[in-house]
């Protein structure tokens, strides 16, 4: 590939995707001369597993690589350059071949409270029904919420306020930083302190994907890095792969960084139902982000192990709330 070559950028065709995909070549073309013409930079729409199933269990339920599966092909394939995701949608481990980086400073990883029947989780009349197709999500809110229902529900960022708003669901959970992304800050009812629901693995950062060996790709991306992203996800994953975290495992883990340095990584294991939870925390310097992660990660093992093989059992028994194009989405 050549400088003058145009880079092919792949995303899904998502409204939150698109808008993400955008902030990412916006920010490229600010930090590299080459690319500022227009026809320099080509965006590429590729449509995923997760964005054509609309009847099954999807992401946290049914396998994150639903969503990046297809982009990584075209990666391996060379019909794109790079691809871009939410980190929190990327599987485990990646395919062979293709390099992972952490972009852009993180925004805010918690997730968002969406009620018009109340203004928080705790006030939250008993039995009221909050939907969610998160594990993690799900097991947090029944261990500390036990009075209330968590029932599954499908589809993109508006089909999930639409059925807040309708009062078919009493409130629901999403992430601040897509609401913050699609300009949609308004429907925040309250931003969940992460004491009360600890934020999904890489949760608020984007990621980039290349293959391994393309050099002009990964300098490219290389230039939107942030430092103190990158040591968070680092660690946040390594817990995750410490805890051979799958799409039936309610697992929770969020690292911030203080104005010393240091790395604080904060995890939680959990049954679907609430009722065994499992959390640590672990501090240390910014270069042992791995180590503290994959520290972590052994830990909960040892605390709840079982839970890895109770988990899918449990899942099964949950029934999807039908709604017309209910569809997943970032």
């Amino acid at each position: 590939m050549t400088e003058s070559t145009p880079l092919r950028i792949g995303t899904r065709g998502s409204k939150l995707a698109l808008a993400q995909t955008n902030m990412v070549i916006a920010r490229l073309r600010e930090a590299h001369e080459e690319l500022t013409e227009r026809r320099a930079v080509e965006l590429i729409v590729i449509k995923t597993t997760g964005d054509r199933v609309s009847g099954e269990l999807l992401t946290e339920m049914g396998g994150k690589g639903l969503f990046s599966k297809e982009l990584d092909e075209a990666l391996l394939k060379g019909e794109i350059d790079i691809g871009i995701h939410s980190m929190k949608d990327l599987p485990t481990w990646m395919p062979d071949g293709i390099a992972l980086h952490a972009i852009m400073e993180r925004q805010d990883a918690r997730d968002a409270f969406v009620s018009d029947k109340a203004d928080s989780l705790a006030t939250l009349p008993p039995a009221s029904t909050v939907g969610t197709m998160s594990l993690r999500r799900r097991a947090q809110i029944l261990h500390k919420y036990p009075q209330l229902q968590v029932v599954p529900i499908k589809g993109n960022v508006d089909t999930r306020l639409n059925l807040v708003r309708t009062g078919a669901i009493d409130a629901t959970l999403l992430a601040v930083a897509g609401l913050n992304r699609l300009g949609q800050q308004a429907d925040i009812t309250q931003a969940l302190d992460p004491e009360e629901i600890l934020p999904a693995v890489g949760q608020g950062a984007l990621a980039a994907t290349c293959r391994t060996h393309d050099l002009r790709s990964n300098h490219l991306i290389s230039a939107l890095a942030d430092p103190t992203t990158t040591a968070t996800v680092i660690a946040e994953r390594a817990m995750l792969n410490a805890l051979n975290g799958n799409c039936y495992t309610p697992v929770a883990g969020y690292a911030v960084v203080d104005g010393n340095g240091q790395l604080t990584i904060k995890g939680v294991l959990a049954h679907p139902d609430g009722n065994e939870y499992h959390s640590g925390v672990r501090s240390g310097g910014v270069d042992e982000a791995e180590a503290l992660g994959r520290g972590l990660g052994i830990e909960l093992l040892e605390k709840g192990g079982t839970i890895l093989m109770d988990a899918p059992k449990a899942v099964e028994k949950q029934v999807i709330h039908k709604h017309p194009e209910m569809r997943e989405e970032t």
